[in-house]
């Protein structure tokens, strides 16, 4: 389809979305999207680093002795809900029989370990003293009801609009971490707080990517909180918040690849996923950016081993682009022999020459190198992998012929072919989402990120609307395709800097405990 009628260009332009873009859209639909073509694992030695305590040491020095003089950002991903963090209380809901089954009855019968253990361990989460006090006065005779239909309606009020309605929040702002009974603290807190220990100098600047309708629960937050956290840390903060720009949503389409229109007759767009952030990344004005998902937070207890390890990440970012910077002046002012910054590129850099390379001639090979230097840098900390899903460190190979480090998601592999099963399979380490990225180039200049982006690596996913099904398409993840160009250094770090809250159970983990569990 390629004529739109004047309604269809109206919604275009209120989206600010070119034609041309959306007919490009649908023709990607039509193509679909090739596999990504892993050519191994970046394992230890091969495309991922380690270092010793003592190397650790220089790293986070380098770090602290020059972050003073650079402009400084943390940049958080917090539009998601918690609605599915939620999931198994929500089922719950609509499995268990209230008034008619016991809690033991309900657990034989479904065999629900979830729901087990967030019984079990009730008294630990955060929120549930502040929820059986409420209950307590809402509900007579709450306490005299047996144990199922207890923790039935504690787990409505706890989800629905009539209580705390965490089941309709974003994570950032729901209750995370219990340290006393006057100071339950949001992964929104916990961000500013480590953010505070990660930077030189007095100001702590803060950028949230939210949900433009869930801006005031954030701005109120911060209003109850941040003198607390001030006082705290001795440090102001410069909070920033964005939204996902409507220009970056995508069209969804028929299965037979026409434009899905609503019942109204209007053509449907989504969100088109967290690649789109690279946009809001693109308008920050920082030589240097932490970023790290709103739910990946540790109390205090624990944040120590947390910064260590930002520190380190930092370093070597500011290391290897002090390296880079050099090599590119020296090229503006003619160097000839190319034989240093090649080893550099080749055993720091980790770029793949092409075989041709040296056959170039000497102009070619300047201006090869300059294009390969010149370039946005992350330094990506790496877990162990014991079992989590999502996306790993590895050596792709573009439909151009290049090898280079990519963090590759689950759904971007095609496991049917045995040798790509092969590399998945000796992969050793995870992606926690823990970057530390160069934006700006050796003359002080701020790269334009969308320069960068492989444009192949977007997602096409089944979904449905009122009861039909569509094909939605999702731009290359933020720090999988949309930084697919970047020079990248993956280095490993401990597992317990990785403490996602995926689901409730997970505030259980030590990491989320004000005091570790012995019986976790």
């Amino acid at each position: 389809m390629s004529d739109f009628n004047h309604t269809d260009q109206e919604q275009l332009k209120s989206k600010n979305l070119s034609k041309e873009t959306v007919l490009s859209q649908i023709e990607t639909f039509k193509k679909g999207i090739p596999p990504t073509n892993l050519v191994a694992a970046a394992t230890l030695g091969n495309g991922l680093l380690s270092f010793s305590p003592e190397s650790q040491e220089t790293l986070k020095k380098y770090y602290n002795d020059n972050c003073e003089r650079l402009s400084v950002q943390r940049v958080v991903p917090a539009s998601g809900a918690a609605s599915r963090m939620f999931k198994f209380l929500f089922n719950f809901l609509d499995s268990f029989d209230f008034g008619k089954e016991t809690l033991e009855s309900y657990l034989e019968r479904t065999q629900d370990k979830e729901i087990k253990f967030f019984n079990d361990n009730l008294n630990l989460f955060p929120f549930y003293n502040d929820a059986l006090d409420a209950l307590k006065k809402s509900t007579p005779g709450y306490l005299d009801l047996e144990p199922g239909d207890q923790l039935y309606k504690l787990i409505a009020f706890i989800l629905g609009n009539e209580g705390f309605n965490f089941g309709n929040l974003p994570k950032g702002v729901l209750p995370f971490h219990y340290y006393n009974e006057s100071h339950i603290a949001t992964a929104f807190e916990e961000h500013l707080i480590e953010a505070a220990s990660c930077v030189g100098g007095s100001k702590v600047r803060i950028h949230y990517t939210i949900s433009e309708k869930h801006r005031h629960l954030f701005e109120d937050l911060s209003e109850n909180i941040l003198e607390r956290v001030v006082s705290q840390t001795g440090k102001t903060f410069d909070l920033e918040y964005s939204y996902q720009k409507s220009s970056t949503d995508t069209i969804a389409v028929t299965e037979e690849n026409q434009p899905f229109r609503n019942d109204d007759g209007s053509i449907l767009f989504r969100p088109s996923g967290h690649g789109a952030l690279i946009e809001n990344l693109n308008e920050l004005d920082a030589d240097l950016v932490f970023v790290k998902n709103i739910d990946n937070v540790v109390t205090q207890s624990s944040r120590d081993l947390v910064v260590n390890y930002k520190k380190v990440l930092a370093g070597l970012l500011l290391k290897t682009q002090e390296n880079v910077f050099s090599f590119l002046k020296e090229l503006d002012n003619g160097l000839d022999d190319l034989s240093d910054v090649t080893d550099f590129m080749t055993n720091e850099l980790n770029v793949k020459f092409p075989e041709a390379f040296d056959n170039y001639k000497s102009e070619e090979k300047h201006q090869y190198i300059k294009s390969r230097l010149n370039r946005p840098i992350r330094v990506c900390g790496m877990v162990k992998n014991e079992g989590q899903p999502g996306g790993g460190p590895f050596w792709t190979l573009d439909t151009k012929g290049v090898i280079s480090l990519q963090i590759v998601e689950s759904a971007q592999m095609d496991l049917s072919k045995q040798d790509q099963e092969v590399i998945v399979n000796q992969a050793t380490h995870f992606n926690p989402v823990d970057l530390v990225c160069g934006l700006k180039d050796y003359k002080g200049n701020a790269y334009n990120l969308s320069e960068f982006v492989d444009s192949e690596t977007a997602f096409i996913s089944s979904k449905t609307q009122s009861g039909k099904a569509l094909k939605a398409l999702e731009l290359p993840g933020l720090w999988n395709g949309s930084m697919a160009g970047w020079n990248t250094l993956f280095v490993e770090v401990p597992l317990e800097t990785f403490n996602p809250v995926k689901t409730v159970n997970d505030l259980i983990k030590p990491g989320h405990q004000c005091q570790v569990l012995q019986s976790f």
